[in-house]
């Protein structure tokens, strides 16, 4: 037996499987509590199993000969982040795709499509998504005419930023047998080339699926990305059948390492899912189709949300329901019935209402379903106790409010901002959050989101102070919302999520300290290295500079 002070000993690039216990020492840990408080750590004992034996904070005790030793040099070790909302395939799809993210004019976007379309001479069609127009000078949505002004020769189809609304040329229309008397479908709108929520299925149904070898592209890419990003797991909001394919084959041929929390995209996603699962996870607790994920409403950016009012900049509109009330309880209660939880969109204040009193008609109070509202983003004030007195979570993604800040503001003036990103009303009040980004809508670093929630403030450190500074979440609130409370949203709490013992030994190396630097450089917090189950599974390359 060899005696060890914890923090001397020497640094063991441990890439190997895992055949023996590892011992993590010399670290400075961080992690959220129960109680989400910050507690601090200086090792871990990882069985061989890949679990959490013991939490260390300087102890010294005897190690059997042949213990592996990982010396983190005195660098912070945090819990693997979880992002309670993303899109895993189409985040790797995106990753592939015209990138029309940042886009600060239309003329800027159509140079970015010219560009791509002579790179990519052999694509049957174009296919891109991130455009915003509330970043452009004049904020006028694209349309099929700007489209064609930059390609005509084949089909263009670019998805807005938020994926609720989509561009498409007269290639596109064309190939879709969209004409000027198409007519749109029931929450929906088509106005001038841009389709709009349940519109943009007269289209989608036309573009080229992906190839399997695509979607197996896309899925490593996303990976890659997430880890880099130190992000161990992700709730996939939205899964089809062949991306779930895609995920269990990944695992096969040794290339699904990370996390996937899967939420069929809606109830016929589910049930062909369904056909090819057994109950509870699989593969080393990498994938478990969780629950389905539903639709009340669409958003704010392309004046989808439903509102209970109208609109403060287009008082003919109060937005799109996407379903009915009827329809909603009884998908809910049907795929309740079947042991699934619920995951429904609601971003418009109507659309929220109508979500929570389906949940309560649907019984999610009783027992432990853990129904979730996605986003949650604009509350009536009498409403935000409702999530609470139902046991519903509310699966919220700081960033957005960053970046809807200006955008809210104009949607819906400044007298019914009271319920916008409410996430500290909404924790007082007992409420679980749930933190994610929605990736590909926004960037996945999870260091961004835990900035924008203790500051509610962007990367550009505005608006002083914050934006309506008391909703700002404490540090402990946030880092519990990106990992035990995100694992707690998808069942998950007793796998992973708090580097607890009995917990897969998931964890990142970072280049700061969280609780000790101003939200500015939390934001540009660098990830050294992601463990998973006690195996290295990414390293930043010597040199790396800061990602943007």
């Amino acid at each position: 037996m060899q005696k060890l002070l914890l923090g001397a000993v020497a640094l063991l690039f441990a890439a190997e499987p895992a055949l023996a216990d590892l011992l993590v020492t010399n670290v400075k840990g961080v992690r959220a509590t129960p109680d989400r408080q910050i507690e601090r750590f200086t090792g871990l004992l990882v069985g061989d199993d890949g679990k959490v034996k013991r939490v260390l904070k300087g102890e010294q005790f005897k190690l059997p000969a042949g213990t592996r030793v990982l010396n983190g040099g005195g660098r912070v070790l945090m819990p693997g982040l979880i992002d309670a909302h993303g899109h895993v395939m189409g985040y790797g799809l995106a990753l592939g795709q015209l990138d029309l993210t940042g886009t600060k004019s239309l003329a800027e976007l159509q140079q970015r499509l010219r560009e791509y379309a002579a790179a990519n001479p052999d694509l049957p069609w174009i296919t891109g998504r991130g455009w915003n127009q509330e970043l452009w000078p004049d904020r006028k949505f694209p349309t099929s005419s700007d489209l064609d002004a930059a390609v005509k020769d084949r089909p263009v189809w670019l998805e807005r930023v938020d994926g609720h609304a989509s561009v498409g040329n007269g290639a596109a229309l064309a190939a879709a047998g969209v004409t000027a008397a198409t007519k749109a479908p029931p929450g929906g709108e088509i106005i001038d080339g841009m389709f709009v929520d349940a519109a943009t299925a007269l289209v989608d149904r036309h573009v080229p699926a992906p190839t399997a070898k695509m979607r197996d592209a896309a899925l490593a890419r996303a990976q890659q990305a997430l880890f880099s990003r130190g992000l161990t797991a992700v709730a996939d909001m939205g899964t089809s059948r062949p991306e779930w394919d895609a995920m269990n084959l990944a695992y096969g041929t040794g290339g699904l390492k990370i996390r996937i929390m899967s939420y069929a995209a809606g109830s016929d996603a589910l049930q062909a899912i369904e056909a090819d699962r057994s109950p509870g996870w699989r593969w080393e607790d990498r994938l478990r189709l969780t629950g389905v994920k539903l639709y009340s409403d669409g958003a704010l950016g392309s004046r989808g949300a439903w509102l209970k009012a109208p609109y403060a900049d287009a008082p003919h509109t109060r937005g799109l329901p996407l379903i009915s009330p009827e329809e909603l309880v009884k998908q809910g209660r049907a795929a309740a019935g079947r042991g699934h939880q619920l995951a429904v969109h609601a971003i418009g204040d109507a659309a929220n209402d109508m979500v929570l009193g389906a949940f309560a008609a649907i019984g999610c109070s009783q027992g432990d379903r853990r129904c979730r509202v996605e986003h949650a983003q604009i509350v009536d004030g009498a409403d935000l106790n409702r999530f609470a007195d139902g046991k519903v979570i509310a699966s919220m993604q700081p960033v957005h409010q960053t970046s809807d800040r200006t955008m809210a503001e104009a949607r819906l003036g400044p007298q019914r901002l009271g319920g916008a990103y409410a996430w500290q009303t909404l924790a007082r009040h007992r409420t679980m959050l749930a933190l994610g980004s929605d990736f590909p809508v926004e960037d996945p670093n999870p260091f961004h989101g835990l900035a924008a929630a203790v500051s509610r403030q962007g990367l550009d450190d505005q608006p002083p102070g914050g934006w309506r500074p008391w909703e700002k979440l404490t540090l402990g609130q946030a880092l519990a919302g990106f990992t035990r409370d995100a694992a707690h949203a998808g069942f998950a709490e007793a796998r992973f999520g708090g580097l607890d013992v009995g917990q897969w030994a998931d964890f990142i190396l970072v280049d700061r300290d969280p609780a000790a630097v101003t939200p500015h450089d939390l934001a540009r917090t660098q990830v050294l290295e992601t463990w998973m189950a006690g195996r290295k599974v990414w390293e930043r390359a010597a040199g790396a500079g800061e990602r943007g």
